[in-house]
């Protein structure tokens, strides 16, 4: 009797460690799966910045670069297509385009001695200089925690777990080869 006992005690703590585990987990799945979403937000956040001081860089661009109109127009659609993006992908695809042109029109102000002594120009190249900076950044921390679940959720005995909560694979923040090549930026002289 008390044998049998003994076996029924080991097989409940046996029972109980596994489910302890598992709990553990499954919870840590969740949490990397929510750090997934708010480093996603924190990345959707500062596009937002961006783009809300993008009308402001044009306002203030348009009127010493009267040639480069064609890039301030692709600049103005670039931003309403990254704030109405439906997948990461076509916002990253927007994103890219967005940094390049600003790249050049901050390359082509050079041109322009009275832009470049303009405050406004200025506090906006910085400010746009700031951001994109940390846009770099958070996707890189975003890409680092798809990378760690992604990882995870195929991992033994972590894909037990994932299997259950049918988990799939988080999309990294990148664009495709064939967008990096449609990016094109001329600046009419």
């Amino acid at each position: 009797m008390e044998l049998v006992s003994i076996i029924l005690l080991i097989i409940g703590l046996l029972l109980l460690l596994i489910l302890i585990a598992l709990l553990f987990i499954y919870n840590s799945l969740v949490r990397l799966k929510n750090n997934i979403q708010k480093s996603w937000a924190n990345i959707d956040v500062l596009l937002k910045q961006r783009s809300d001081e993008l009308p402001n860089l044009i306002a203030t661009v348009k009127g010493y670069m009267d040639h480069e109109r064609t890039t301030l127009e692709a600049l103005t659609k670039a931003r309403t297509e990254v704030l109405q993006a439906p997948t990461l992908s076509k916002k990253a695809v927007a994103d890219t385009f967005i940094t390049e042109t600003l790249k050049t029109i901050f390359a082509v102000a050079e041109h322009y001695p009275t832009l470049k002594a303009n405050e406004n120009f200025l506090k906006l190249q910085n400010r746009i200089t700031a951001l994109e900076n940390e846009l770099a950044d958070r996707r890189e921390f975003y890409n680092d925690s798809v990378n760690i679940y992604n990882i995870r959720i195929h991992s033994i005995p972590d894909v037990i777990v994932a299997r259950m909560m049918k988990s799939t694979d988080e999309q990294f923040f990148k664009v495709s080869e064939e967008d990096k090549k449609i990016v094109h930026v001329t600046m009419e002289k």
